[in-house]
């Protein structure tokens, strides 16, 4: 019987005016074969808030500084369970969407465990997701952007209506 920790997490699909998502390419310490995309985003704190989170996580792993506040609210929930380093999860996390014109990158702010897996990342369209064979989380993404980057998702957040 697997025994889970229970975790609470946020994560950002940050978008690029070409309407891709960046991606970190990771892989769990314990089983280094073991690789895949992901977006930004991470464990909450005990009383931290996801906005909170997500825009403490965005700064961490991008460089990319927000207030919670201009997150919006999160677009898309879901339960993950997976094994990282040994530990079996079931983590709740909240995605909230960001869009950016371009973004340079800056993972400086990575902690140890991130320096320790995560071995690069790139930008990816639903298209491109949608056809790789490689392993990326949520499986749900292409459709997720797809939905959420429709010219219509949007209005009413912060584009105005005529």
């Amino acid at each position: 019987m697997t025994v889970y920790t229970p975790r609470r997490a946020a994560r950002v699909l940050l978008v690029d005016a070409a309407g891709r998502v960046l991606l970190f390419n990771g892989f769990d310490p314990a089983r280094p074969g073991h690789r895949y995309w992901f977006t930004s985003g991470g464990g909450l704190d005990p009383a931290e808030s996801p906005a909170a989170g997500a825009a403490r996580e965005l700064a961490e792993e991008t460089g990319l500084r927000l207030d919670p506040a201009e997150l919006g609210e999160p677009v898309w929930s879901e339960t993950a369970e997976f094994p990282f380093d040994g530990v079996w999860y079931r983590q709740q996390q909240m995605f909230f969407l960001v869009r950016v014109s371009s973004w340079q990158v800056d993972t400086a702010g990575f902690d140890d465990v991130e320096r320790r897996s995560i071995a690069g990342h790139r930008w990816w369209s639903p298209e491109e997701l949608a056809a790789t064979d490689e392993r990326y989380y949520p499986a749900e993404l292409p459709a997720l952007l797809t939905r959420l980057l429709q010219p219509t998702a949007g209005v009413g957040r912060d584009e105005g209506s005529c």
